[in-house]
Parts: C-alpha cells; structure tokens; sequence
C-alpha cells in the first residue's frame, strides 16, 4: 500500500503542517461550538418552547440524517477536487444551517437548520480528516490527530461553559445563545479559508501533489474494505450513539432533573468531560504511537464507557466518579479509532473510507438521540420522575457492551495472520 502523504519534491518546513493542522483544528473548534449548543438550551427549549424531550432529541437527530444521505458522496468529492476546496464550500453550508437554528421559534425551521448543519459540519469533518491523513501519516499521526480532537474538543469545552460565562445571553432566553453558536460559524469559515490558502501555497511553492483519485467510483467497492475496518467501523457507531446522544443532548438536563444541579452546575461538570479531551487526546495518540496496541486500548475505553451507566443508576458515587471514567474513554477511543483508518484502507480510497464511516455513525447518532428522547418521554422523565431517565441509561449500557465486543473482534483479527499493523509499532506512526 502506497502512501496517501502529498509527495513534495521540496518539502515544506514541519512549521507548515502545524500551520495546516492549526487552521483545520481551528475550523473544527466552530463546528463542534456549534454541534453542542442544543444541550445547554435544552431546558430553555422545554420550558420557554414547550419542545419536548422527543422534539430535541430530534434537533440531534435531524443533524446526523443529512449525513447519512451525503456524506458517502461528500466523501468521494473529497477524492475528486481535494480538501481545500471541499473544507471550505462545507463550512459555509454549516453557517447556513447555524443561522436558520437560531433564526426562528418553530421547531420545523429549527430542525431544518439542524439538517442542513449536519450534512456541511461531517462533511466538512471527513475533508479535515482526510487531510489530517495525507499531511501527516508517517509523521506522528496519531499525535496529529489527537492534537486536532483536543483543539475541537475545546469548542464542546466552551459551549458547556457559556452557561456561566455568557450567563446573560441564557438569561435573555434560548435563542441569544444560538446566535452566539453562529459566530462560532463564521469562525470556523475564516478558519478553512486560512487552510485553503496555506495548501494553495502550498502546492505552488513546494510542488504538491495529492494522490490521484480512483477513475472511476463502484458502489460494490464500499463492501470490499477489510473486516478489520467494518469492525473500527461498528465500535465508531457504538461509541458515539452513547457519548453524544447523552453528553451533548441529554446529560445537561439529566443532571439538573435527576442530581439536582444548576444549569450553571450541570454544564459545568459536562464540561469536564471535554476538558479532559483537550489536555489528554493529544497525549493518548503519542501513547499509542509509541506503544502499538490499538485495539486493545479501543476495548479498554469502551469498557470504561460501559461502567458509567451501572454507577449512575444504581450507586450514590460522586459524579465525579462517572465523569472521570466518560473523560478517560471519551479521550482514549477516538485517539485511536480515526487514526486507525489509514492502516486499513487503500489510500486513494481514503475519503471515501471516511465518508462511510461517518455515514454510518450517523445512522446511530441519528437512531439513538431520537431512542433517548423518546424512552424519556414514554417514563415522563423529569425533575419529578428522575427514575424515568433509567431506561435511557440502560440503553447506553448496552450499546457501550456491543463496542466492547467491537474492539475485542478487532484485536483478535489485528493479531492474526491478516492484521495490517494496528497493535505494533510502526516506525512511520511513531514519527
């Protein structure tokens, strides 16, 4: 296998791919801002609104349905023209879709914007990772990575912490606050304006050349990738139909109906979780690249991930405890299962690998926030039925034991005769 790096017949200094890395870690830092400011509104939805627990779940859901429907596609125009470009044209999308979640009261248009965010925001993710992959595999990728999820992280971080220091905007109501998300938009579009001028430069002064593209694009060559990669596939879809269907939806207002907290309280003690990512991400990819190993630290995170579920509805630990446990898997498992695709994929069909990964994430992203919502409703959950989010958790408890199983499969195959390399040292991973 042939690697997906630009070949530079005068290679740029290393200043310029964290320059690079930069301007997308900073695109993505607007995207996720934006992504999670429906939790911190979630109450003020509910109460101002009169949107049910289904209903916002729903604004979730809405966002990961235009993926499922696109982002494969999105994923082969990013093979087609590059990322530069793609980056950019998906940024504006999402501040389109920003403005119009925050533009009117009524659910519809709320949803719609929703929609349209989603389908440019995990576009515009995979145009990012793929770059993050042709910039720096053989290059400490998996600290490249993790760099870029603690960067991105950061903007889940503040959308936590604007509870308390934008007070005043939730003071004046839900929609103040998701203005503020759409300034996180535009940041995220000067962001990939900035990349697409530094690659320009890029292959101007230092000759580069992206991986020519596949001639031609078969439907049946999305079912030709190896097993290992359905199964990196099938713990991406379990992992994260638990981390943001409760963290960024529902943990907020759980906390405050079934803890007691304050809103103020409840998002700041969600905000540990990215906080977290932030410091450690970046840590655990140059672990990983250093120590091989992925899959069994895959299966690790997961576990971790699963007892959350069992010490939230059935021990009176301090929150803390949980919340150590969700920051610990949340920053363990995504530094090891993106960078792990382009050890399974052919590097011309990287984007497109993405692309379908993302897609699918999405299915359950989209499946399991409208499954919360609608477990919480059918229990009446709330401030004076907390007992009624314990289906919800429940739900998550399994899904956290099926990416476990996920993992296991994928560590079991990596050390056997067909492994591409996920738990050894590479020389070129190490960097």
């Amino acid at each position: 296998m042939t690697s997906p790096v630009p070949i530079l017949k005068n290679p740029p200094p290393a200043a310029w791919r964290w320059a690079v890395l930069i301007a997308i870690s900073v695109a993505m830092f607007g995207n996720y801002y934006t992504y999670d400011s429906i939790a911190p509104v979630a109450d003020l939805l509910q109460r101002q609104l009169g949107f049910s627990d289904t209903q916002i779940g729903l604004l979730n859901t809405f966002y990961s349905v235009m993926p499922i429907l696109v982002v494969l596609i999105g994923g082969i125009i990013i093979d087609r023209f590059g990322t530069k470009l793609s980056t950019l044209v998906f940024s504006v999308i999402c501040l389109v879709g920003a403005v119009l979640t925050a533009a009117t009261p009524y659910f519809p248009v709320l949803a719609i914007g929703r929609l349209i965010f989603g389908g440019g925001a995990e576009m515009m993710i995979v145009a990012i990772t793929v770059a993050i992959g042709q910039w720096f595999v053989g290059r400490q990728l998996g600290f490249a990575f993790g760099v870029n999820l603690s960067i991105a992280r950061a903007g889940s971080y503040l959308a936590d912490k604007s509870t308390g220091w934008f007070k005043p905007l939730y003071d004046a109501g839900w929609q103040p606050p998701l203005w503020l998300s759409v300034g996180f938009s535009v940041l995220a579009v000067v962001a990939c304006l900035v990349y697409y001028v530094l690659e320009g430069r890029a292959s101007r002064q230092f000759d580069l050349v992206q991986p020519a593209p596949p001639d031609r694009f078969v439907w049946s060559d999305v079912f030709q990738f190896d097993r290992s990669y359905w199964y990196n596939v099938g713990l991406c879809v379990t992992f994260y139909s638990v981390i943001f269907p409760f963290r960024s939806t529902f943990a907020i207002k759980y906390f405050q109906h079934a803890h007691h907290l304050s809103l103020e309280d409840a998002g700041t003690l969600n905000s540990y979780v990215f906080a977290a990512a932030i410091v450690f991400t970046p840590l655990f990819g140059l672990m990983v690249d250093k120590l091989g190993h992925r899959a069994a630290f895959m299966a690790l995170g997961t576990l971790l991930l699963a007892a959350v579920f069992p010490i939230l509805i059935y021990t009176s630990l301090d929150l803390w405890v949980s919340t150590v446990f969700l920051g610990i898997a949340f920053c363990l498992v995504p530094a090891v299962i993106w960078p792990a695709v382009p050890y399974l994929v052919e590097p011309h069909r990287l984007g497109t690998a993405y692309g379908l990964m993302t897609m699918v994430q999405n299915v359950g992203l989209a499946l399991f926030n409208f499954l919360a919502g609608a477990l919480n409703d059918a229990n009446s959950a709330g401030p004076s039925n907390p007992s009624g989010y314990t289906p919800m958790l429940w739900m998550f408890f399994l899904l956290s034991l099926f990416g476990f199983l996920f993992a296991a499969a994928l560590r079991v195959r990596e050390k056997g005769a067909h492994g591409h390399g996920l738990e050894t040292i590479r020389a070129g991973a190490a960097g």
